[in-house]
């Protein structure tokens, strides 16, 4: 356990130490989200005003929540990248000879986006208290909301580490970003589910990203609805995704790196 931990340790740091120092790996992750937040909030704004909507904070405080699970979901896009670039660099294929266990590679990848979602989260949060960032909810009730975000990072980089584990190539990306574009935008982002209708309405409900997206934004304004849905949604998405990673990474080691 101690080796599996050390090995994933290093490539965690690894990988945040290429995202830090290469502008162009950094730049893009901390742009993407704040172009999304920034836009909407702004744009936007009037539509908290519509008949229905009931948040009971400002129309920023309901997009800043989409825009935190977006910079979470998407790190894991991010690293997705990172994995196919590894395998091209012939990089992959000298960790899948170094360690003994392969889950650690995963684990380091896995460990190096929730620390980057961390920090990026943080940002995120800075530039939306300068826009009217309103947080009524109580300390433990915010921390929730923050660790629901966090969630995300981890089921993002296991959706991408298997699709890229199998495909090691990033002329692939599209597989990896259409399910994540799909899975967060066909959720009640710009309005409350109630206000959705036809087929929207009927995706969304079903959709786990919006009972996850719910219960952050009511943990935000200390009304905490959906928490169990939520929970389930991050769980039954952690349990099918560490399958569906970790099979990638004996799929990997089967083709030889």
């Amino acid at each position: 356990m101690s080796t599996t931990f050390r090995a994933a340790r290093a490539i965690a740091w690894r990988h945040l130490y290429k995202w830090i120092s290469v502008p162009a790996n950094f730049m893009p992750t901390f742009i993407f989200p704040l172009i999304f937040f920034t836009g909407f909030a702004g744009a936007l704004g009037r539509v908290g005003e519509i008949p229905g909507f009931d948040y009971p904070a400002n129309y920023t405080t309901w997009i800043f929540v989409f825009s935190l699970l977006q910079t979470c979901l998407f790190g894991g896009l991010a690293t997705g990248f990172t994995i196919a670039g590894d395998f091209q660099s012939g990089f992959a294929r000298r960790l899948m000879l170094a360690v003994a266990d392969r889950n650690a590679i995963l684990y380091g990848y896995m460990l190096s986006t929730f620390l980057r979602a961390a920090l990026m989260s943080g940002i995120v949060t800075g530039v939306a208290f300068i826009a009217g960032l309103e947080m009524l909810g109580s300390v433990g009730e915010i921390v929730g909301m923050y660790l629901l975000s966090l969630s995300l990072s981890l089921i993002g980089t296991m959706w991408a580490a298997g699709v890229m584990f199998r495909a090691r190539d990033p002329q692939l990306g599209p597989a990896m970003q259409i399910p994540m574009f799909i899975a967060i935008f066909l959720a009640p982002v710009y309005v409350p589910l109630a206000l959705l209708s036809g087929w929207l309405h009927a995706v969304a409900r079903v959709n786990p990203v919006s009972h996850i997206m719910g219960a952050g934004r009511g943990l935000l304004v200390g009304q905490p609805d959906d928490i169990g849905l939520a929970l389930v949604s991050v769980a039954v998405l952690f349990a099918l995704l560490a399958v569906w990673a970790i099979t990638g990474v004996r799929s990997a080691e089967r083709a030889g790196g």
